[in-house]
């Protein structure tokens, strides 16, 4: 079983219009698409297109997160979410036929205390049934800005496997507690290490660093296009997809942590689960639907996939 969470859940809107943004003028939706949002239940989906059995979980409340949870539900995902008095956010991203994507991603309201509470509680049994999780995302306010660290605590002190997917200080806090495995960007490592990234080795080296520091297993840098480093025991690792035609790269980073997790889940071998985690953030790359993948196209991208030792 995968256990993903996503503390800031949302309702996801994506809008299509003709033409570009314009500024100040009214731009009519040509056609809209709503999804149970927030970077966990991309994962959750691609897990379960993946074949894995799998549960979101983490905060939902009121009218938008009875509707999460319905979307959910259509789309045949078990959910164990802790409600909250809270309204759930609603995110819009704006795809125009310039191909062009802007998005507008609501904070998310104020959680209580003894909501957060009994989200450990819950937590507690999910322990029990899931081999892998991942934590995806902002946090709402009124979560401690410590929350990942205490739940990878947890989560570890179980014997259980944690991908850490998040940024600023919620990355900052997260990462002291030893996930199994980060994705950061360049920038994310930057901020953290306080050192200049310019090139590939100063990639690379900025990752060595994170993982000893901190005593992180696996560290995957995503690169867009050019795939993904992953720096672990066995090595360094560079996983590149063939030049495909992307038409939407929303949610490209929550596939990757969504392959990731399955191939953990699988005790795949390194190169096998870098070569795969690629290969399905690709195949979202192609597809217009933001965290949706055809498994024909991983399949079809999977060989193509090139993953060279460094």
């Amino acid at each position: 079983m995968i256990t993903t969470i996503t503390l800031n859940v949302s309702v996801d809107k994506a809008y299509y219009i003709k033409g570009s943004i314009v500024p100040g003028t009214v731009a009519r939706v040509v056609k809209c698409r709503n999804t149970a949002g927030g970077k966990g239940l991309n994962v959750a989906r691609i897990a379960d297109f993946c074949g894995e059995e799998v549960t979101a979980a983490g905060f939902i409340g009121g009218f938008n997160g009875a509707y999460v949870k319905d979307l959910l539900d259509r789309d045949g995902i078990s959910n164990k979410f802790t409600k909250t008095k809270a309204e759930t956010r609603s995110c819009i991203n704006i795809l125009a036929e310039d191909e062009t994507s802007t998005e507008y991603l609501e904070p998310g309201e104020t959680v209580t205390e003894e909501e957060v509470s009994q989200f450990f509680k819950d937590l507690d049994q999910m322990l029990e049934s899931a081999d892998v999780f991942t934590i995806s995302g902002s946090i709402p306010a009124g979560v401690p800005k410590d929350i990942y660290a205490k739940m990878i605590g947890k989560i570890k002190e179980k014997g259980k496997q944690v991908i850490l997917d998040t940024s600023g200080d919620f990355l900052k806090e997260g990462i002291k507690a030893g996930p199994t495995m980060i994705k950061p960007n360049d920038e994310e490592l930057e901020a953290i290490l306080g050192v200049p990234i310019e090139n590939r080795q100063q990639t690379i080296d900025a990752a060595k660093e994170m993982r000893s520091q901190y005593g992180i297993q696996y560290v995957v840098v995503s690169l867009g296009g050019d795939g993904a480093l992953l720096v672990g025991e066995e090595g360094i690792f560079h996983g590149k997809p063939p030049a495909l035609k992307a038409v939407n790269t929303v949610g490209c980073g929550d596939s990757m942590v969504g392959a990731f997790a399955v191939a953990m889940k699988r005790k795949m071998k390194v190169k096998e689960a870098l070569a795969y985690a690629v290969a399905v953030s690709a195949a979202n790359a192609v597809n217009p639907e933001t965290g949706h993948i055809r498994m024909e196209d991983v399949e079809e991208i999977l060989p193509k996939v090139m993953v060279k030792k460094l």
